[in-house]
């Protein structure tokens, strides 16, 4: 139990120096690990909190800074309506599913930094496919806690300013999380333990986050990329041998 709890909490300062050096990205990191040492549902009801807190006031603060309101409420707003879907399927699919879910999500989020780093999305077409990509990252979200390959990949694509990222993934989290969090009581997953084991969660994610800050300004970016890379590598391989095992 105390290895465990030792693992799961360098889970969350790994989430939190990630978040810290790129302004998000925790959950890539903290869901997998957790899930591998309990089992998802858990590493989601665990990560809700801390993703919704966490985004409030970054998203508040960087509301000037946001594309135009109709692509921003498209994304957000069908984000939410896949995290629906997907909590639905967090509920009723096998572990060894949610298990090869997670893996699957963040071999997808490998592969496209891999293959198409520099891939170029038009303004223009990320408009008309925000819904479509909203959808699909909430979805992720919902079942596996792990939306980046769609969602992070998909705004990075659109090469928007540091800012306006931040602006419109933070909206998107929160968006998802208003509508997560309830579910996840009704089905059972969040009990008030659970709650103050995310709240524990997001105080190790805040703490962390200065470190990141740190390492993004004195590392290099490909650098900390490919350790990124290397370290979910990792650990999608173990979650892939803990499912089929």
């Amino acid at each position: 139990m105390i290895v465990e709890t030792l693992c799961a909490v360098l889970a969350l300062v790994l989430g939190g120096v990630l978040k810290g050096a790129t302004g998000a990205g925790a959950p890539i990191i903290a869901v997998p690990i957790i899930a591998m040492l309990y089992d998802v549902p858990l590493a989601v009801a665990i990560l809700a909190v801390p993703s919704l807190l966490s985004n409030v006031w970054q998203a508040w603060s960087y509301r000037r800074d946001r594309p135009p309101p109709a692509f921003v409420a498209a994304f957000a707003g069908a984000g939410a309506a896949g995290a629906i879907a997907g909590t639905i399927m967090l509920a009723n699919l096998p572990s060894e599913t949610l298990l090869l879910t997670v893996a699957g999500a963040v071999f997808a989020y490998i592969a496209f930094r891999l293959l198409r780093p520099d891939w170029v999305l038009s303004i223009a077409l990320g408009q008309r496919l925000a819904a479509p990509a909203g959808f699909l990252g909430g979805v992720l979200q919902g079942a596996s806690g792990v939306s980046a390959p769609v969602s992070i990949t998909f705004l990075n694509a659109m090469k928007l300013e540091r800012p306006a990222f931040i602006g419109t993934i933070t909206l998107f989290f929160v968006a998802m999380s208003m509508v997560q969090i309830p579910m996840l009581v009704a089905y059972g997953f969040m009990s008030a333990t659970t709650v103050l084991l995310g709240l524990g969660a997001l105080g190790v994610i805040v703490a962390s986050m200065p470190l990141g800050t740190y390492l993004a300004q004195h590392v290099s970016r490909e650098a900390f990329d490919r350790t990124i890379l290397v370290l979910l590598a990792l650990i999608a391989l173990r979650l892939v041998a803990t499912s089929l095992g």
